[in-house]
Formats: C-alpha cells, structure tokens, sequence
C-alpha cells in the first residue's frame, strides 16, 4: 500500500483540465504555496464558460450569469478581475410561442394577455385537478412539472423546449434538471407574487433580477486566471490530452498526456483534480475498472451543443439576454442577444444573435457544414417572423461537446458504482466540475467542488463531501426577499 500523503510530504498536483473547476483548483492550490500541472486538451482556456471569438466578435457559450448564494466563490470572482472589469446588467429572459412573448418566470397578467380568458381558464382547472389527481409519478421531468403547472401549462410552456434540449420524451428525463431550474415557481406562487403589495413581500421569495457579468465575457475571467496561476508557478500544457492515468495500492501515481503528434509524457502525482469527463476518467484508468464498472461507464450519457451566432443590426436585436424557443416548428431552443449581455461583446451598432441547438455530437446538425448551420438560422429566424434573413451580415458557429450531463433514469445508480470504485482504487483522484462530477453544475458549483477539494487535498479535517455541492432543495435563482 502506497503511503498516505500527508500536508508535511511534496505535492505534485496535476489538474485535467483549464475550465472554471480546473483553474479554480490551480489558483486557490497555487494561494496556498503548491504549484500544479494543469492538461488541457484545447487550445484555449475556459471549458464551456470560454469566451469564443471570430472576427472581433465574441461570444458566450449558451450565457454565463455571474451571481450565486456562495459568499466565497463571488468573493474570489474579484479577487481574479478586478471590480472595474465587471458589469451589472439586468437580466430578462422570454419564452416565445405561437408568435408571441410571454415572460419567464411566468407572469399571470402577461400569461392571460396572451392565452386569453378561456385558454388560461383552462389552464387554471388543469392544475387545479393536479391537486386533486396528482400524476402517478413525479421522478421524471414530465410528472415533476405537471405536478408543479398542470398538465396543460407543462404542455404549452415546458415540453417541447425541454425535449429540444435533450433530444428525448420528456418522461424519460429525471426531476433533478427541473428542480435545479424551475423549483418553487408553480402557478399558486407565481399568483402570490404578482399581486401581493411589495411591502408584505417580505417573507416570500422572487428571483434575481440582475446580475454580474465580465465586460469581455466570462472568458475573460478565466484567461485572467490562467496568468495569475503562472505566475504563481504552475503551468498550463494545452493540446494534452490523458491518455492514461495509472494506480496502485489504491492511488493514482501518474498521469499519461498525449500531445496531438502521438507523443506522451509522464506526470507523476501525488494528487490528480479532474474535470474531465467522469466517463472519460475511468476509461483512461490504467489497470481499468473491471467490467461492470464499464458497463456503468458506457451506460452514462451527454447532450451536445452548438450556437449559430448571426451579426444583425442592433435594431433587429431584442431587450432580452435570451428568448426560449418553444416553437415546435423549428430546431432552434434559445436565441441568445450578445449585446444585451455587454456593449463590449459587440461593434458599430450592430449585435449578435446566438440560436442555440442542442445536438448529439455526430448527428446531422452536428455533422454540417458551418454555411448550412448558418442558412438555418437564417431560415428559421424568418420562419418566427423574428429577424428578416436580409439584414444578416455574417455568420460563425461554434460547436461544444458534452455541454450537458444527461439525466436518464439510471445515471444516479451508475455514477455511485463509477464513485465507489474510484474512491477505493484511486482515493487521490478528486473529480470536479460539470463534467467531471456528471451533474449539472453551474459555474459557481463548479468552482466550489474545486475549492472544496483543494482543502481536502491540504488536509482539511474533517474531510469535505464534495458531492453534497449543488443538491441544495431550493431553487438555484431564487433570492430571499428583505
């Protein structure tokens, strides 16, 4: 059995990956006087929080608000950027169906406007009949919702964007996505909210209103850390990927990158922070997990991304952040307007509309060629009577693998086989992140596990449970109103 490290025995970290995770392990690692070796198989930093750029353009990876209820990830937020280099910026987002807008969360008054009086009667009887005949089962997203809205608000407002995000019936979607994203906001509250007098809000939730956000996009953030972890001596390789990592005595004692000319090279290790994939970690354990550790492995899945990102007259632009896309007629899910994040994402009075698709990698979206992407976003921003495709000046895209942890009805059982066998034949592996943890972490989850196992790493007694990050039951946008 190899020796338990201890805080009095050298470190020798290597960190899988430069996203938000990743180089938040490096600095606060890098603050406490250990220096790391951090992989990156890309050629920039940042990980889906990157901020792309194209001709002077930038833009962000399906939109990265900067609030949270951490104290201490927004504390080291300044203490990478400094104050000046942050916006604060109102947010507003919309669903669009049949045509018209409708505010989200939703609005009674905004709702009846446009349902009109016998449609939002009805939807009022199908949740109050959820009341009295509640669906069968709410562990799917379909029941959770429904359960939530009734029946016929979860058709009209939550089905079809759900299942364009995920590629699948709703039903066979898990709650946890709905809990993390729509927790608490049933029609009842959403009632109480809008027409309670502000001053006997003060028990009552609401949701935040504005947030903070990197002039130049959150990969800005990111690029600025990455200087701040060099100069506290820890180095960044990019183009690596791990081909291997190798254990024994149940430690990892190394890991194996591989450079895009099919040369590798050792990193020995005391300790390993990974935000790659968790299923792309156990395949790379050398000797492998045994065979039905593998099948969980294989059994465990993602949903792809891509933004079609269009440079169109500000004027063509909308006050939004983003719009949902519950047309079913279209592909498109969400449409993001860069300008309404920052004035610095933009030029010349003009903005950028993002159209959002959420893909399998390999499948035919994925799989064409930019100009075709870009001709669909054309066609189908004209097909919502949205933006005439005449007044489109450019076009880019930008494409994300495994951008969301897929949340079937087994993953749970197959991250805790993944889990118990990485805790006991590599205890000094600490998965981190989106990705590395399988879950649906945002970018202050994300940093958290990071900070948390950086402690633990030191020898933080006792030992944090890092996967207790992010299961908090209320609704991750939700703020106590004073």
């Amino acid at each position: 059995m190899a020796p338990e490290v201890t805080n009095e025995l050298p470190r020798e970290v290597v960190i899988i990956g430069a996203g938000p995770a990743g180089l938040t392990a490096a600095y606060e690692l890098g603050k406490a006087g250990v220096a790391s070796t951090i992989l990156e198989a890309d050629t920039v930093v940042g990980g889906i929080s990157r901020t792309a750029k194209r001709d002077g353009w930038r833009f962000d990876i399906g939109g990265h608000r900067f609030f949270t209820k951490v104290g201490r990830v927004e504390k080291l937020w300044h203490e990478i950027l400094p104050d000046e280099d942050f916006l604060m910026r109102p947010r507003m987002s919309r669903i669009f169906y049949k045509g018209k807008f409708y505010d989200y969360p939703l609005k009674p008054m905004n709702a009846l406007a446009n349902l009109g009086i016998v449609e939002a009667v009805r939807c009022v009887l199908s949740y109050l009949w959820v009341r009295v005949r509640p669906p069968k089962e709410t562990s799917s997203f379909e029941g959770w919702t429904a359960n939530a809205f009734g029946w016929r608000l979860y058709r009209t407002f939550f089905k079809t964007y759900t299942e364009k995000v995920w590629g699948v019936p709703a039903d066979k979607i898990q709650a946890d996505w709905a809990a993390q994203r729509i927790k608490n906001l049933n029609l009842i509250s959403a009632i109480f909210n809008a027409l309670l007098p502000r001053r006997n809000q003060t028990d009552i939730t609401s949701l935040i209103e504005e947030f903070q956000y990197p002039k130049y996009g959150p990969g800005q953030m990111w690029e600025k850390c990455t200087e701040l972890v060099q100069a506290q001596g820890s180095k960044v390789v990019f183009e690596t990927k791990v081909a291997k990592i190798r254990h024994e005595g149940g430690r990892a004692t190394a890991v194996v990158g591989s450079t895009k000319g099919g040369g590798e090279t050792d990193y020995p290790c005391t300790d390993v922070v990974s935000s790659m994939p968790f299923t792309a970690l156990l395949k790379a354990m050398d000797p492998p997990p045994p065979a039905d550790v593998m099948a969980a492995v294989e059994r465990l899945t993602y949903r792809d991304f891509l933004t079609v990102a269009l440079v169109v007259p500000e004027a063509s632009g909308f006050p939004d952040n983003w719009i949902y896309i519950h047309a079913p007629e279209v592909k498109v899910g969400r449409i993001q307007n860069f300008g309404s994040w920052s004035p610095y994402l933009v030029k010349d009075g003009r903005t950028c509309l993002g159209l959002e698709y959420f893909v399998f990698e390999g499948d035919e979206l994925w799989t064409a060629a930019d100009e075709d992407l870009i001709a669909r976003g054309k066609r189908e921003l004209q097909q919502l009577g949205l933006v005439d495709p005449s007044v489109v000046e450019a076009g880019y895209v930008v494409r994300m693998p495994k951008a969301y942890p897929f949340y079937d009805a087994t993953y749970k059982a197959n991250l805790e086989v993944m889990r118990n066998w990485l805790a006991a034949n590599a205890s000094n592996v600490h998965p981190v992140g989106r990705n590395g943890m399988h879950k649906y972490n945002n970018q202050d989850h994300s940093m958290l596990t990071a900070m948390l196992s950086v402690e633990n790493i030191l020898g933080h007694q006792p030992p944090h449970d890092v996967w207790v990050v992010n299961v908090e039951k209320d609704y991750h946008e939700e703020k106590a109103a004073s």
